[in-house]
């Protein structure tokens, strides 16, 4: 029978991994639990229910500064943030309806843990470049902490690094300090009509690369989305003030004219597709296994749409073709070999692919994340027996 501790507060909980130490008991963390269904399922005779443990503990909205408790909900922080005019800039994705979950159940633990950013990680960043602190309990039983609650303080500067995207196998998170930021007052997106792939790659490197200071582009090719009516759509997010925007959308439409159909999509419509697009919205509703693969650009193309054509699916493509959003075929292993073969065929050691969703049997057989380097192996095992010696916290939760 499964032994569940549900501690109230961040004494409880280190109260909780010093009886976990006591029988070595290793435990699984959740907070809510919506993202159990992102990398190997958990090997643990216990779980640790952290839910309790939610709350705004400071917010200095002139500091640019929010800690929170880590079951506080990501809905009710982006409520918080948004009466004040601010965000957290690295748009947290919310993959619950990827999941087959509802809308707005994440909590803010569960998102800097799994530390996946949104479309606008080409210029805001990810998870790790927002942590200023963390406060946990490690694998010794100790209470510690991290960081602060000052922008420029880069006391701990490597833990909080190392915290973020552990995915709960270094320690107890009681606690975190991240830096927000003004919301863009405004923004417009360029979409670009009936692109190939290819022609996509190519024009988003350009705009990228111009003085129009893109914040994100994506290629959602025919078919993904039913927006335009199904067509192909190369998309360039820019943000800032209204004057300054309509400058610089002005730019990209006279730098691609002639390339293609063009449509504007205003601020709301804008957040409406940049937010299917990080939470790859398009294959909600479905089993299907999802990959996410992380490419060099220029190769986007060639990866995305030579496995949609041999595993009979369709792919999608973000930051500007250098991640790739895949759904294929169903299959025992989620076409774990085929999907990495080909990464290794186009683009070598410079790719990695990401299992995003796939049921519990696959995600137990095959590596949902790259394998790493028996180098880098070596060393993150190191690291973590730093942290939690005895395999404490959610063991097997990334690698076998």
């Amino acid at each position: 029978m499964t032994r569940t501790w549900s501690p109230s507060n961040a004494d409880e909980a280190l109260e909780c991994v010093a009886q976990a130490l006591a029988d070595d008991l290793p435990m699984e963390l959740v907070g809510t639990g919506t993202r159990r269904g992102f990398g190997r399922p958990v090997d643990a005779a216990a779980v640790l229910d952290l839910s309790a443990l939610r709350g705004v503990v400071a917010y200095q909205p002139e500091e640019l500064i929010l800690a929170v408790a880590p079951a506080t909900p990501m809905a009710e922080i982006a409520e918080l943030l948004a009466a004040r005019g601010q965000c957290l800039a690295f748009e947290p994705p919310d993959f619950g309806p990827l999941w087959g979950q509802a809308p707005g159940l994440g909590t803010v633990g569960g998102a800097m843990l799994t530390g996946r950013g949104g479309p606008r990680r080409l210029t805001a960043g990810g998870p790790r470049d927002h942590c200023l602190g963390v406060k946990g309990v490690n694998g010794f039983g100790e209470a510690f902490g991290a960081g602060g609650r000052v922008v420029k303080n880069v006391t701990g500067f490597d833990i909080t690094k190392l915290v973020t995207g552990s995915f709960g196998t270094l320690c107890v998170v009681t606690e975190l300090t991240l830096k927000v930021l003004p919301a863009p007052p405004d923004a417009t997106t360029l979409a670009i009509l009936d692109l190939s792939d290819a022609a996509a790659m190519s024009a988003m490197s350009r705009a990228l690369g111009c003085a129009a200071q893109v914040s994100s582009a994506a290629h959602l090719p025919a078919g993904v989305s039913s927006l335009f009516g199904g067509r192909a759509a190369t998309l360039l997010r820019v943000e800032g003030v209204s004057p300054s925007v309509a400058a610089r959308i002005g730019h990209l439409a006279e730098l691609f004219d002639g390339l293609g159909e063009q449509a504007l999509l205003d601020r709301e419509a804008s957040a409406a597709l940049w937010r299917d697009i990080g939470d790859a919205a398009f294959f909600a509703g479905s089993a299907r296994p999802v990959w996410k693969l992380s490419v060099p650009p220029a190769k986007g193309a060639a990866v995305g749409e030579r496995l949609a054509q041999e595993l009979a699916g369709r792919c999608f493509y973000d930051w500007g073709g250098g991640a790739i959003w895949l759904e294929t075929s169903e299959a025992p292993d989620a076409h774990a070999g085929h999907v990495r073969q080909v990464l290794r065929e186009v683009v070598g050691g410079e790719g990695h692919a990401t299992l995003m969703r796939a049921p519990p049997v696959a995600r137990a057989a095959v590596a949902p994340f790259q394998p790493p380097s028996p180098a880098v192996a070596a060393l993150s095992e190191r690291v973590r027996r730093q942290f939690d010696p005895q395999g404490l916290f959610n063991p097997g939760r990334m690698y076998a």
